[in-house]
């Protein structure tokens, strides 16, 4: 793997939760070319710096573009683990299937994420609740006008020290339900990490951050009744012990967290079933006692409690505004594996010396 060394290194913020999330952005990136007529290649790691851009290139005009987000974490011993990595490359895959992109090859961006993480092992912070946050991302670079897939591509890796996703912490979250805007419908981009899902999404966002709120609950565009996600999240709800998730029906993202999370409380033991769940169906949990917690999964804040939903202008209190024993019994566990502070049964823990 070529890198391209810079000649003055960044000066680097101080390695606490005070970085927030996505403000700062290390030394070096990962980068590859596509073109139709060599396929992928250029494989390299070099300084992070601006790009020039043609105002005509077709990632501007028509959002023919695909992320993921992982983290890297530093391990006792002093070397690095990502969490799932495999799992992040396939899915990226499968959300280029959908966005007409062609598939990249996983072995050969797996290793420049390696070199990369390697060479900025230093931007690791170490501080609990910290990580250093992994943006592989795609974008269509043709210089060309008109709704056509793109013939040519940039695939690139870059890296971000950051503190807790919510600026609270583990401090509940508190939900808006959204039943008048839509971010993804049946037929269309939800269950793929592309750009427009997001844009889609930030209206609604804002207007919930002026209430007060903390996100938005999305409701399933055609009914305007199931709960599909939170737009960083996949949701789960804890009913009466039962264990209840929103089905992967095409309109929700299949998160990674939310599958580890799955994996962990079968083998403990809670049942968890993934099915249709309607608003009106948790609400009426709340109001019958039998709502016992409720959570998001979701890579940049890994497990959050919920303890406030509001729905028609009332607002639900879930386990006394409180993190719940199962959500923290998870966030103990999926961290504690993340950090290496607990054993990886599972080979979950990709380790980088």
């Amino acid at each position: 793997m070529e890198i391209i060394r810079r000649k003055t290194l960044k000066e680097k913020p101080a390695m606490d939760n005070s970085l927030g999330f996505g403000h700062y952005f290390t030394d070096y990136m990962f980068t590859m070319k596509y073109t139709a007529e060599k396929g992928w290649h250029d494989a390299k790691v070099e300084p992070n710096e601006p790009k020039p851009f043609d105002l005509a290139t077709s990632i501007f005009h028509y959002a023919q573009g695909i992320f993921e987000g992982m983290k890297a974490f530093l391990q006792p011993d002093g070397s690095i683990a990502v969490f799932r990595p495999e799992e992040n490359w396939a899915r990226m895959n499968r959300s280029a299937t959908r966005m007409c992109i062609p598939n990249f090859p996983e072995d050969v961006v797996e290793e420049g994420l390696e070199t990369l993480l390697k060479l900025e092992k230093d931007w690791i912070p170490t501080a609990p609740g910290t990580a250093l946050y992994i943006r592989p991302t795609i974008v269509a670079t043709r210089v060309m006008l008109g709704v056509h897939a793109s013939t040519e591509y940039l695939f690139f890796i870059i890296l971000s020290p950051v503190g807790s996703y919510y600026a609270h912490g583990l401090e509940p979250t508190k939900l808006i339900v959204e039943d008048y805007y839509t971010r993804a419908t049946l037929g269309g981009t939800g269950e793929a990490k592309c750009l427009g899902n997001y844009a889609a999404s930030m209206k609604a966002g804002e207007v919930a951050e002026e209430k007060g709120f903390d996100q938005v609950l999305w409701l399933d565009a055609n009914e305007k009744k199931y709960v599909e996600e939170v737009g960083s999240m996949n949701m789960f709800f804890v009913i009466d012990g039962e264990v209840i998730t929103p089905a992967l029906v095409g309109s929700i993202l299949p998160g990674i967290t939310r599958k580890s999370s799955i994996q962990v409380l079968r083998d403990k033991g809670y049942k968890v079933t993934e099915r249709r769940i309607s608003i009106d169906e948790v609400i009426e949990a709340e109001k019958n006692g039998k709502l016992n917690e409720a959570f998001g999964t979701g890579t940049a804040a890994v497990i959050s409690p919920v303890g406030l939903i509001r729905y028609k202008n009332v607002d639900y209190t879930i386990n006394g505004g409180k993190m719940g024993e199962i959500t923290g019994m998870l966030y103990d566990t999926i961290t504690g594996i993340q950090y290496g502070r607990l054993p990886d049964p599972y080979g979950w823990r990709k380790i980088i010396k």
